[in-house]
């Protein structure tokens, strides 16, 4: 099951795909063609051979001056462990994105470890030649405290605390709240998923200062409580009990709580609403689906 980091860094781009052109451009110091459109373009990259390649995000940038031709794009990968494979797989992906839209491409691999963007950053060999990904780690994304700049640049802001929220706690806090200011206006489905994301990304420490806030902590609790209130309305033409049970799999999915296929299955299939109800109350805290059911 991804992670909520994986999934909710993979949302920034996929939610603002512009978002890539300014990690590019910003903390990568690349020469990103003028473009008046951001898309979307399909993932799945197996035109060069029988086997389907899937990244997490493929970005094209269109410039409408020429007939809407794109003229740049960027594959993105959330990479949160080191995985040697992506060293054979990621120039693949640039080659047959290359190959379908006729423009240039870069990989770029974004993640919160200091050893994980160093290796992947590092060229890789293809025989003739080298191809370099271009790595965004911490050391390479900004420290966000500024409400103001966090409003302008809501995604940055997020990623900021995903990959500063578990540092110093003072600094930690203070990017925290700037990132809970940046994401207030966004639409809904957005600013749960966010919400959840910088809460997960925090420290303990730093949770437990930013709790002190008590309209940072009720929008914490809210953002809940809505991923709640919707799993269960979204259930409720199928019965209370399984209606309680896919709002406990929102919950768990919206903190990043990893479920097992067996567990998932022993959810759905729980009939005792007394027992869904003593998961529900424990999904906001617990660290684990093991402690869920104990």
């Amino acid at each position: 099951m991804p992670s909520l980091i994986h999934e909710g860094v993979i949302a920034l781009v996929r939610d603002e795909p512009a978002f890539a052109a300014s990690l590019l451009r910003e903390l990568l110091n690349v020469d990103v063609p003028r473009f008046t459109a951001a898309r979307l373009a399909e993932a799945t990259l197996n035109e060069l051979v029988p086997v389907e390649y899937h990244a997490d995000a493929v970005v094209v940038f269109d410039d409408a001056d020429r007939d809407r031709r794109p003229v740049f794009g960027a594959i993105f990968e959330v990479q949160l462990q080191r995985d040697d494979r992506k060293h054979y797989t990621w120039p693949l992906y640039a080659v047959a994105a290359r190959a379908r839209y006729e423009c240039p491409f870069a990989v770029i691999a974004v993640t919160p470890d200091r050893a994980v963007a160093q290796w992947a950053g590092q060229p890789i060999d293809l025989g003739a030649g080298t191809f370099r990904p271009r790595a965004v780690g911490p050391d390479g994304i900004p420290q966000i405290t500024d409400r103001d700049r966090a409003l302008r640049e809501p995604q940055l802001a997020v990623l900021s605390a995903v990959a500063h929220g578990s540092g110093d706690v003072d600094t930690a806090v203070s990017i925290g709240l700037a990132a809970v200011s940046g994401i207030m206006a966004l639409p809904e489905e957005q600013r749960l998923l966010y919400s959840a994301l910088i809460e997960q990304a925090l420290s303990d420490a730093a949770r437990k200062a930013i709790a002190m806030d008590s309209q940072v902590e009720r929008f914490f609790s809210d953002a809940h409580r809505q991923s709640f209130d919707r799993g269960k309305a979204e259930g409720k033409a199928e019965g209370e009990a399984k209606g309680e049970a896919k709002a406990l799999l929102v919950i768990l999915r919206r903190r990043g709580v990893a479920v097992t296929s067996d567990q998932q299955h022993r959810i759905l299939t729980c009939t005792d609403v007394a027992t869904l109800d003593r998961w529900l109350d424990r999904a906001f805290s617990v660290a684990s689906a093991e402690e869920l059911f104990a």
